[in-house]
């Protein structure tokens, strides 16, 4: 498999730049993978799309403040995005500066607290807080919204909530499980009351997701490591769900990877974990049926994924057909509802 192969069109136009005015409000494209029938709907009728005794599975991580921007004693200015925290003073960070950090060197945030760097291991740096609070709430009083690379502005006042998901519970991430951004309070209460479970994972999305793929043969791409759990209850709930008849539905890719990651043994178990798990065509899903997400990057490793779920021709001609119809791509994008192509 060519990196050309997971490439097409997409105008600059249709990247998301805001979130739409109500999150309900988005464009919902269904694809049945198994027949490749395409159906344009709202994102306000997703509830038609499932039934009593199915399962949703989302991801409630919660994104932190993670971008800083400090000076180095001597000056240079540095940028910091945190991509994992370790405990309440240590974290493992990336820092774009003119000439890169040493270890022990001080980056000062402001007049009295900032990161010391420790050491760096390829492109992260270990750094600890030199401050009187935990990192979390440092990073929450002294940190920004960390926006994807592909949204040309800087966060506003709406980012603060629209950037979140309604259930968001779970502090570490620095890029927003997009496919949950869709539902508000009311359509989740309908869904509980439609007798749909809603179940819940945690994966904590870390920057390597925005990571480009670098080779030309893509089997030969190293994904990023993420930590995840997937409690008891949520594989009691897929278990019940599979039982009687359900279907299990990933709420994002991020949802999907832990729930596929717990079951690499062919059955799903709780636990916490680490995941690098890289989903290509080829690929035989164990746990997930159906999967809700939004438009990918081209040539991305996201883009690669839903092309195993979908189908490879399948998911070409699904989104030659969002371009046509002037869908809105990336993570304040619309979505699209996947069925499985293999049941």
């Amino acid at each position: 498999m060519k990196i050309s192969d997971f490439d097409f069109h997409l105008p600059d136009e249709l990247i998301a730049q805001v979130p739409a005015e109500q999150r309900r409000h988005s464009r919902l494209l269904h694809l049945d993978g198994r027949t490749g029938e395409l159906r344009d709907r709202m994102f306000a009728e997703f509830a038609e799309y499932v039934r009593p005794g199915d399962v949703l599975v989302f991801n409630d991580t919660r994104v932190i403040k993670a971008r800083l921007f400090a000076t180095k004693e001597s000056g240079g200015k540095v940028e910091v995005l945190m991509e994992r925290i370790l405990d309440e003073r240590h974290a493992l960070a990336m820092i774009r500066a003119g000439h890169a950090p040493k270890p022990d060197s001080f980056l000062r945030v402001t007049q009295d607290s900032g990161l010391t760097v420790l050491e760096r291991s390829n492109d992260l740096y270990k750094v600890r807080l030199e401050a009187q609070q935990p990192l979390l709430e440092w990073l929450d009083k002294y940190g920004s919204l960390p926006l994807p690379p592909y949204i040309g502005r800087v966060p506003s006042n709406i980012d603060e909530s629209r950037y979140q998901t309604v259930y968001a519970s779970k502090p570490g991430a620095v890029a927003a499980p997009t496919a949950g951004l869709h539902f508000d309070e009311d359509m989740l209460a309908t869904l509980r009351d439609m007798g749909v479970k809603l179940a819940y994972v945690t994966l904590h999305v870390g920057a390597g997701t925005f990571q480009p793929v670098r080779v030309d043969d893509v089997r030969e791409h190293r994904m990023h490591s993420e930590w995840y759990h997937v409690p008891q209850e949520t594989v009691d709930a897929v278990a019940a769900a599979k039982a009687a008849g359900g279907r299990v539905l990933a709420v994002g890719t991020t949802s999907l990877r832990a729930l596929e990651s717990a079951a690499g043994q062919g059955e799903l178990r709780s636990g916490y974990g680490e995941t690098n798990l890289f989903i290509l065509p080829g690929y035989k899903f164990r746990v997930v049926e159906r999967l809700l997400t939004n438009f990918h990057l081209p040539k991305s490793t996201l883009f690669m994924l839903v092309c195993a779920f979908g189908g490879m021709g399948n998911m070409q001609r699904a989104y030659r057909h969002a371009v046509d119809e002037l869908y809105r791509f990336f993570s304040y994008g619309d979505a699209m509802l996947i069925e499985r192509q293999e049941p």
